[in-house]
C-alpha cells in the first residue's frame, strides 16, 4: 500500500504533462523538478511536446536511482546545461556521488549531455547499437539541438558511451539489484530497459508511451516492436513503469498507449493495402481514437506513411 501511495498522485494528474505548457520549473532548465516515484527512485518528467528553447530539449524523462552506495542516472539529457541542472537537483537530495549514467537509446535527448558526466569522471553505459547509431548521426543530432536550444547548448560536445553491452548488464550497487536489458527491437536501435526486479519497477525508455503519441521512424520495425512487447517487455510483470516520455504509470496504461496504438495503426494500414490504397491516401487513415495523445498533430500522418512503407512488402 505504501508504494502505491507514492505513485498514484502522479498517475492521477495527466493534465500536467500537456504539450501546451512550455515550462513547469522556470528556475531551472529542467522542465519539471524531479519527483520520487517509489523510495529511492526519482524522475524529472520532461515535456510531452517536441524539443523547444522553452523546454531546453527536456522532453524526455531523466531518472535516477539512489542505491545507498551511489547514484545511477538514466539519460544524460539533451545538452550540457540539462545534465548539470539534473546533477544539481541530485545533490540537493543525497550526498551519494553519481557513479554511472545509462543512455536509454542513441537519440540526442538520451546522449547529448554525456560530456558533462564524463567531465566528472563518470562512465556512460549504452547498448552497442545505440552507440553506433549516435556515432553515425552525432553531428546532425548536435547541430539540430543547437538550433532550438541556442545558449542552452553551450558546452555540449558529442560524446558517446564509454561502456557498451549487447544483451544485458547487471549492476549490484548498495541496496539495489539492477538489470539493464535489451529485450529486442522496438522504437529505435539499442533501446534498453532498466529493470528493478525487487521493486517491480521498470524505467522503460521508448518502448513504452502513454501520454504522447509514439513516433515511428523509417528504421522502426513495428511488428518487431509488438513481438518484443509480447514476449519480453510485458512478461517482466512490472507494477510501476517510468516511460521514456510522460508521467510514471503502470503496464495497462502504456499497453493502451503503445501496443494498442501500434496494433490499431497496423490494422488500418493493412485494410488500406488490401483495398489497393496508395501511399498518398495512407497518410489519412483514421487515427481518431488516439487523437487525445500529445504530438498527434505532428506525428499521426508521418506514422501512417512509415507503417505503409513497412507493411507494403511484408
Amino acid at each position: 500500500m505504501y508504494r502505491y501511495a507514492l505513485i498514484l498522485p502522479l498517475m492521477a494528474a495527466p493534465a500536467l504533462a500537456s504539450e501546451d505548457i512550455p515550462d513547469q520549473y522556470p528556475q531551472s532548465v529542467l522542465y519539471e523538478k524531479p519527483v520520487q516515484v517509489i523510495p529511492n527512485v526519482y524522475s524529472a518528467i520532461g515535456a510531452t511536446a517536441p524539443p523547444t528553447y522553452e523546454n531546453a530539449g527536456h522532453n524526455n524523462n531523466l531518472s535516477f536511482i539512489v542505491t545507498g552506495d551511489g547514484v545511477i542516472v538514466v539519460n544524460s539529457g539533451a545538452n550540457y546545461a540539462l545534465s548539470k541542472a539534473l546533477h544539481d537537483e541530485i545533490k540537493t537530495l543525497t550526498d551519494q556521488p553519481v557513479k554511472l549514467v545509462i543512455n536509454e537509446n542513441g537519440q540526442g535527448h538520451a546522449m547529448l549531455g554525456n560530456n558533462y558526466w564524463t567531465e566528472q569522471g563518470i562512465d556512460i553505459l549504452a547498448h552497442v547499437d545505440a552507440a553506433e547509431e549516435f556515432e553515425a548521426n552525432s553531428y546532425q543530432i548536435l547541430e539540430g539541438m543547437k538550433g532550438y536550444a541556442r545558449d542552452n547548448a553551450e558546452g555540449t560536445v558529442a560524446q558517446g558511451p564509454t561502456i557498451t553491452f549487447e544483451d544485458s548488464y547487471t549492476i549490484d550497487m548498495g541496496e539495489m539489484h539492477i538489470e539493464v536489458l535489451h529485450l529486442g527491437p522496438a522504437h529505435s536501435p539499442g533501446d534498453i530497459q532498466v529493470w528493478l526486479p525487487e521493486q517491480k519497477l521498470v524505467i522503460a525508455g521508448d518502448i513504452a508511451f502513454h501520454e504522447r503519441m509514439p513516433p515511428i521512424f523509417a528504421d522502426t520495425c513495428t511488428s518487431c516492436w509488438l513481438e518484443t512487447w509480447e514476449t519480453a517487455f510485458e512478461p517482466l510483470g512490472a507494477t510501476y513503469v517510468i516511460p521514456g516520455h510522460g508521467h510514471p504509470t503502470n503496464m495497462p496504461m502504456v499497453r493502451k498507449g503503445t501496443y494498442d496504438y501500434l496494433t490499431y495503426l497496423r490494422g488500418k494500414i493493412g485494410e488500406h493495402l488490401e483495398n489497393g490504397g496508395s501511399l498518398d491516401d495512407a497518410y489519412y487513415v483514421d487515427q481518431s481514437p488516439f487523437a487525445h495523445l500529445d504530438t498527434f498533430e505532428e506525428l499521426a500522418t508521418k506514422n501512417a506513411g512509415v507503417v505503409y512503407a513497412e507493411m507494403e512488402f511484408e
